[in-house]
C-alpha cells in the first residue's frame, strides 16, 4: 500500500523549503553571535515566514480529494487502483530580497574608523616587517660576508704559513731550515729563486727544459744531489763552485734531449743544503720523484755524502760522483771501512780523479831530492763531521812512495776548522820556522777554502826568505792564481804550489789533446742559449766543477740511451744500473776525455796534470 503523505504535515512542510534552510535545528536558524537580525521591513513577503507558506496549486489542476472519516466499525479500504505518478510541480523560486534604500546621513559609516586604522595598522606592520626582514638579510648577507672575508684572511695566513715553511712556495720537497737556508728538491717549477739568486739563470732554464720533455710524457728522470747553499758556521763553498757545477750538469741534460730520441731526460736538482747537513730530508724527498732512475753528485768527499750514497744504494739507484776524490767513495766502500771489512756501496760510480792516483803523480814530481816535509792538516767538516777528503790525502801522504820518506814525524799540525783557521795557521807557519831542521815541504791535507789564509801566514812567518813547497790536492783548482802572485811579488818570500788535476781548459782545447774536440762541443754548448738564459765562459775556468758535473751526467745519459731499445722504451733504474757497469773504455764522449766505467766504478781513462803555481822547485 501506498501512503501518501499530507501536504501539511511537517515532512510536506519540510519538501517545500528552502534549500537554504534545509533541517537546520532552530538554533542554528537563529541570528549567529554577534551578527544583525535581518529587520522585516526589508523583506517582501511582509515579515511572513516563508516555511510556513503553503504551496498554491498550479491553475486548472484538481482539488485534492478529502479522505472519508474513520470508523471502528468500518471495514478496512479497498486498496486503491494504481496511480499513475503525477509528474511534480515545479520547484517555486522565491525573488532574491532587495534592501530598501536608505536615506542619505552625513555621517561616517561605524565600521570606517575602525577599517582605516585596522588598514593603517596593518600598513604599519607591514613596512616594520618588511624593514625587519631587510635588515635580518642584510645582516645575514653582512655576517656571510665577514664569514667569507676571515676564512679567506685564515686561508691566506696558513698559505703563507706554508710558504715560509717551504722556501715561499707550497712544495712540501722543499724545506726552509734556519738562517733562511732552503734545501731539498725542485725540477725548476717552483720558480727560479727557491736557492738563491746566482742559480737563478739555471733553473729557470731547468724549468723551460723540463716542461718540454715531460710534455709528451715519455721521459726518466736524473736528479742531481750536492750542497748549493753556503751559508752560517757550515760555509765552505762559494756560489761560483755550486753555480759552475749546476751549469754543467743541465749542458749534459740539453745536450742528451737535443737528439732525435723520443725518450726525454728531465733533470731534477737535490739540494743538501750547506755542510750537506740536511741529507736525510733531501735524499727522502728524492724518493718520492716521479720516474726516478738515477742520480748524479753526490757532493764532497765527506760523511754526509757516504750516509746519502749507501741511502740511495738501498732504493737500488745508480750513481755516478761527479767531485768526490778520497779514495775508496765507489762501490767498494772502502771509504768508511778503514777499521773493518768494507762494506759495498752497490750502483755507485765516480768521473772524477782519485787522492791516491793525484798525490802518485806528486810523488815524481817532487823527485829524489832530500825534503824535510811537514804535515799540516784538518780532520773534520766546518760542522764537525769526518771529512774522508783531508783524512785520504793524510793517508796518502805518509804511506805512499815518493812522499812518505820526505817526512819529518815531529812536523804533523792537525786543526779543527770549528776553532778559526786563521790564528790557528798564523801559529803554523812559524812553528815551521823553529824546527830543529828547517822544513822545505808542506804535504798540506785541508781544504782550498783555508788555502789562502795559510799562503798568507807562510809569507810572514820569521823565515819567509827560505823557499817553500806546498804540495796538496785537486781542491786547489778553485784557487784564485793572483793570491799566490801578489804574495810572492811582495819581496822574497818564495812560496810554490803543487797540485795535480785535469789538463787547464787552454790544454783540452789544446791540438794536443786527442779528444779536444769534445771539450770544444762541450763548450759550445755550454755557452750557447738555453731557453733565453746564458752561462758565463768563464765559470769553467774557475775550477773544474762545470766539466766534472757534466761529465757524471753524461755518463748516465749514456747508459740510459743503451738501455732504450724498441721492446723496452723506457728503462728502469735496473737497466741503467746495468748499463752503467757495461760502459767500457772509451764509450763514454766526455768533455774531459773518452772513458768508461770499471768493476770498482771508477772511470778507466783519466788525464792526469801536475799544476805548478809560483817558482819552480
Amino acid at each position: 500500500m501506498t501512503v501518501q503523505e499530507d501536504e501539511n504535515s511537517e515532512t510536506g512542510r519540510n519538501n517545500t523549503r528552502s534549500p537554504r534552510i534545509g533541517n537546520r535545528p532552530e538554533d542554528e536558524r537563529r541570528p549567529r553571535q554577534g551578527g544583525r537580525p535581518k529587520p522585516a521591513e526589508d523583506d517582501d513577503t511582509g515579515g511572513r515566514d516563508v516555511r510556513d507558506s503553503k504551496p498554491v496549486p498550479p491553475p486548472g489542476s484538481p482539488a485534492a480529494p478529502t479522505p472519508p472519516p474513520s470508523s471502528p466499525d468500518a471495514p478496512p479500504p479497498k486498496p486503491a487502483p494504481p496511480r499513475t505518478p503525477t509528474p511534480a510541480p515545479p520547484s517555486i523560486i522565491l525573488p532574491t530580497p532587495r534592501r530598501a534604500p536608505r536615506a542619505p546621513s552625513s555621517a561616517a559609516p561605524w565600521w570606517r574608523p575602525r577599517l582605516t586604522g585596522l588598514l593603517h595598522h596593518r600598513a604599519t606592520l607591514a613596512v616594520g616587517a618588511g624593514t625587519v626582514a631587510a635588515a635580518l638579510v642584510a645582516g645575514y648577507l653582512w655576517h656571510r660576508h665577514d664569514q667569507a672575508v676571515e676564512h679567506q684572511r685564515k686561508v691566506e695566513a696558513q698559505r703563507q704559513e706554508v710558504q715560509k715553511k717551504h722556501c715561499g712556495t707550497l712544495d712540501p720537497a722543499l724545506v726552509t731550515y734556519p738562517h733562511g737556508e732552503c734545501a731539498g728538491v725542485t725540477d725548476g717549477g717552483d720558480g727560479s729563486k727557491v736557492f738563491g739568486a746566482s742559480l737563478e739563470p739555471a733553473l729557470t732554464a731547468i724549468g723551460a727544459e723540463n716542461a718540454e720533455a715531460t710534455r709528451a710524457g715519455h721521459y726518466v728522470t736524473i736528479a742531481f744531489l750536492a750542497p748549493m747553499s753556503s751559508t752560517g758556521a757550515a760555509a765552505d763553498l762559494t756560489q761560483d763552485q755550486f753555480t759552475g757545477e749546476i751549469e754543467g750538469a743541465y749542458t749534459a741534460v740539453e745536450r742528451a734531449n737535443a737528439g732525435d730520441s723520443p725518450l726525454k731526460i728531465r733533470l731534477v736538482l737535490a739540494n743538501m743544503g750547506s755542510g750537506e747537513q740536511h741529507w736525510k730530508q733531501t735524499v727522502g724527498a728524492l724518493k718520492k720523484v716521479k720516474n726516478l732512475v738515477a742520480v748524479a753528485g753526490l757532493g764532497l768527499s765527506q760523511k754526509e755524502s757516504v750516509e746519502a750514497a749507501r741511502a740511495l744504494s738501498k732504493e737500488d739507484l745508480p750513481m755516478v760522483a761527479d767531485l768526490i776524490t778520497a779514495d775508496g767513495f765507489d762501490s767498494t766502500g772502502a771509504i768508511d771501512s778503514a777499521h773493518g771489512a768494507a762494506k759495498p756501496i752497490k750502483g755507485l760510480t765516480r768521473v772524477s780523479l782519485t787522492n791516491a792516483a793525484q798525490l802518485k803523480a806528486l810523488g815524481k814530481a817532487l823527485g829524489s831530492a832530500p825534503r824535510t816535509a811537514a804535515v799540516v792538516r784538518s780532520e773534520v767538516t766546518p760542522v764537525g763531521s769526518a771529512d774522508y777528503y783531508t783524512d785520504s790525502l793524510h793517508h796518502d801522504f805518509v804511506t805512499l812512495d815518493g812522499l812518505k820518506q820526505h817526512l819529518d814525524p815531529g812536523q804533523d799540525f792537525a786543526f779543527d776548522p770549528r776553532g778559526g783557521a786563521e790564528s790557528i795557521l798564523g801559529s803554523i807557519g812559524q812553528d815551521l820556522c823553529t824546527a830543529g831542521h828547517p822544513v822545505d815541504t808542506v804535504y798540506y791535507a785541508a781544504r782550498e777554502k783555508y788555502l789562502p789564509d795559510f799562503l798568507q801566514a807562510l809569507a810572514q812567518r820569521s823565515c819567509h826568505q827560505q823557499h817553500i813547497t806546498v804540495v796538496t790536492g785537486s781542491d786547489t783548482s778553485a784557487l784564485d792564481p793572483t793570491t799566490l802572485s801578489g804574495l810572492n811579488s811582495q819581496g822574497d818570500s818564495p812560496i810554490t804550489v803543487l797540485y795535480a788535476n785535469l789538463p787547464s781548459p787552454a790544454a783540452l782545447r789544446g791540438h794536443g789533446n786527442t779528444d779536444h774536440d769534445l771539450y770544444a762541443r762541450f763548450m759550445t754548448a755550454f755557452t750557447a742559449d738555453h731557453h733565453g738564459q746564458t752561462f758565463p765562459a768563464g765559470d769553467t775556468t774557475r775550477g773544474t766543477w762545470p766539466v766534472f758535473a757534466h761529465d757524471a751526467v753524461l755518463t748516465l745519459t749514456t747508459a740510459i740511451r743503451r738501455a732504450t731499445t724498441p721492446d723496452h722504451p723506457l728503462p728502469t733504474k735496473y737497466d741503467v744500473r746495468n748499463h752503467l757497469f757495461a760502459l767500457t773504455n772509451g764509450a763514454v764522449p766526455a768533455a774531459t776525455g773518452r772513458f768508461g766505467i770499471d768493476s770498482t766504478g771508477n772511470r778507466t781513462s783519466t788525464p792526469l796534470v801536475v799544476h805548478r803555481l809560483g817558482p819552480a822547485l
